[in-house]
Parts: structure tokens; sequence; C-alpha cells
């Protein structure tokens, strides 16, 4: 279940505010490491919405927002857990046991209706995360396209993979 070679890919801090959707890279400590993205995000401290949404090794995203009392949480693929300590630890924080290693199925595991108050239904998200096909980015920029800050994210992902 431990991933020790750095962790490929990318993590975003998504902030409305005052009608406006800015974009940040988060420090690479947050694909690795579930509370340094959750404190990342929390010392954002604004008055709108804000998440984060991270791409691990092209294999899964995770979705996480800080709310009063905790953190809503999305986990693309709950058998990521089995290879990656981040994925582990978002089951461990929503309570939900890892799956079986002969288990091939891929599900999501969390609140599907994390972004629902920001013009992402749960059903849209759903039908996002079953498109197995796409890479993580790829269907983060989909929930980009969907929610209204797809220039910003695009942006944002240009400078980080360049």
């Amino acid at each position: 279940m431990t991933q020790q070679e750095p962790v490929n890919g990318f993590a975003v801090a998504v902030v409305r505010e005052d009608g406006r959707w800015r974009c940040n890279r988060m420090d690479s400590s947050a694909l690795s490491e579930l509370d340094a993205a959750i404190t990342q995000l929390r010392q954002l401290r604004s008055t709108g919405a804000v998440f984060g949404l991270l791409a691990v090794d092209d294999e899964f995203f995770i979705i996480l927002r800080p709310v009063p009392g905790g953190v809503a949480l999305l986990l693309s693929d709950a058998a990521a857990a089995l290879d990656y300590d981040i994925a582990a630890d978002v089951l461990d924080l929503l309570r939900v046991e890892p799956p079986d290693e002969e288990d091939t199925e891929l599900w999501p595991e969390g609140d599907l209706g994390v972004l629902s108050d920001l013009g992402m239904p749960s059903h849209e998200l759903q039908i996002i995360v079953d498109e197995v096909d796409l890479y993580p980015d790829e269907q983060l920029q989909m929930i980009a396209q969907r929610i209204g800050f797809i220039d910003e994210f695009t942006k944002l992902l240009d400078t980080i993979q360049a």
C-alpha cells in the first residue's frame, strides 16, 4: 500500500471570490499527503468556494473541499487505495474499507455532490467518473468546463505541464 517514489500529477486549489474564479498550484506535498492538501486549502481563507483538484499519476483524481467541521471528499477510484497512501487516507477519513486486491472493478468513493452547489450535480459528476477511457486531467477539465473555470484551469495546467 505504500508509494515511496515521488508522485506524478498536479494539485490545484480553486477559489471563487467576488464572482471570479482563481486557480493556484498547490505544493507537491498535496499529492502524497491528504493532511497537507487539506491544510493548504484551509489556509486560503476565502468568503467564496474553495476546493482542491488532485490528479495523481494518471490513475485517479481526488476532489476535496473544506467544510465546517471537516472536509468533503471524492476519490474517483477506490481501488487506488491499494497502491497510493493518499487514496488510502481518503478512504480512512471516509471510514470506508479498502477494496480487496482481487477486485478489478472501478468505483468512486465519497461525496458525488461535493460540487453540486457550484453547478456540478452528482449525477453529472458520476458520468465523468465513469469515463474510464479518460485520464484524470481530462476528467478534471470536464468538471472545470461545466462549473465555469476552464480558462483559468487550462492556463494553470499549461504552466504546470510545460
